[in-house]
């Protein structure tokens, strides 16, 4: 007894067909969907963090334009001074150093901005090659940790060292 079964009416085969293969696209989009608001978060998160970098990067300019801050009056290790100090650059009003917490921090643009301080570290002998006599000059080592604020509250900190040549 060898039955065959055999389908006579396949109409709507081609429709169930078509609904699987709309399904299957469907769900391909949502993936892809989904895949590239990922990606314009991340970018976003990634814009967030460099403009708080370049602000904390701004900071270590303010630095090099601010020789009170790293200057004789800067010599007593693990008292740091704070910046942005207003008076700093008043040509009318003596620099005097906030020894107690960061300022408020200065806006260079409406969503950047930064702060820090300058600490002195130690003194040692001028480096090798630097053309300074090492008996005279010492190399005067300071640490600065500037802190960089973006938008959406985005913040980052840079620790850099650097010295100065002096007495």
């Amino acid at each position: 007894m060898n039955q065959k079964f055999q389908l006579e009416n396949e109409k709507g085969s081609v429709t169930v067909l078509a609904v699987v293969l709309l399904m299957l696209l469907t769900l391909l989009g949502m993936a892809a969907l989904s895949t590239s608001s990922i990606e314009t978060q991340i970018a976003g998160n990634e814009m967030r963090h460099k403009m708080a970098f370049y602000a904390a990067e701004s900071a270590t300019a303010y630095v090099a334009h601010s020789p009170d801050l790293y200057g004789p009056d800067n010599i007593t290790p693990a008292t740091p001074h704070y910046f942005p100090n207003i008076t700093a650059n008043d040509p009318v009003l003596p620099y005097v150093g906030i020894t107690d917490d960061f300022p408020t921090a200065q806006y260079f643009n409406s969503t950047q901005s930064f702060n820090g301080q300058v600490q002195y570290a130690s003194s040692s002998l001028p480096p090798r090659g630097s053309g300074y006599s090492v008996g005279k000059f010492k190399a005067h080592q300071y640490q600065m940790r500037c802190k960089g604020y973006g938008p959406n509250n985005a913040k980052l900190d840079i620790l850099a060292g650097f010295y100065r040549i002096g007495f």
